[in-house]
């Protein structure tokens, strides 16, 4: 059986991908604009949030709420080796669409490991598996891999899989 990956935002084990990957708009959950691939102006150079024990009195409801799902660290350990868009910026762009990516990836995966529980048909149980094998390629993550991913069918594939099990939830 293929290894689960931890649904667990480690921000520690990330280069503050959320921070720096994600667009804000002002308003109720943000007190600010930022870009995409723009790091936020509360980021230390430590890829710490300096306002993360007061992020609701400060106007950022939305980051004190957010989850990952552990994509960020997965991105920024087995994608990218450690390296991070700080000391490498090249790396800045590749580093925000693999965590893109990779954070639909892992919501697609959690909802399948639940599916999989559920009492399914033969055939609906084996697209269930075809599909959870399909999230963990042999030899892991790349760059290259996560954007062929996104670019084939199985994220469409599984979420008709998904609207098929109507009927058994």
């Amino acid at each position: 059986m293929t290894a689960i990956p931890e649904f667990k935002s480690d921000c520690s084990a990330c280069a503050a991908l959320c921070c720096m990957a994600l667009a804000f708009d002002r308003g109720e959950d943000f007190a600010l604009d930022k870009a995409a691939q723009t790091p936020c102006p509360n980021l230390d150079r430590h890829f710490a949030c300096t306002i993360h024990e007061t992020l609701e009195n400060k106007g950022f409801g939305g980051c004190a709420r957010y989850d990952c799902l552990g994509a960020g660290q997965r991105v920024t350990q087995e994608v990218f080796a450690g390296r991070n868009w700080r000391e490498q910026p090249e790396l800045l762009a590749p580093m925000a669409t693999a965590f893109r990516i990779m954070r639909q990836i892992h919501r697609d995966l959690e909802l399948l490991l639940v599916a999989r529980r559920l009492p399914l048909p033969e055939a609906l149980a084996q697209e269930c598996e075809a599909l959870i094998a399909a999230y963990h390629p042999p030899g892991g993550w790349t760059p290259e891999l996560l954007a062929a991913f996104q670019d084939s069918d199985h994220m469409q594939r599984t979420k008709a899989f998904l609207q098929a099990l109507r009927a058994y939830v």
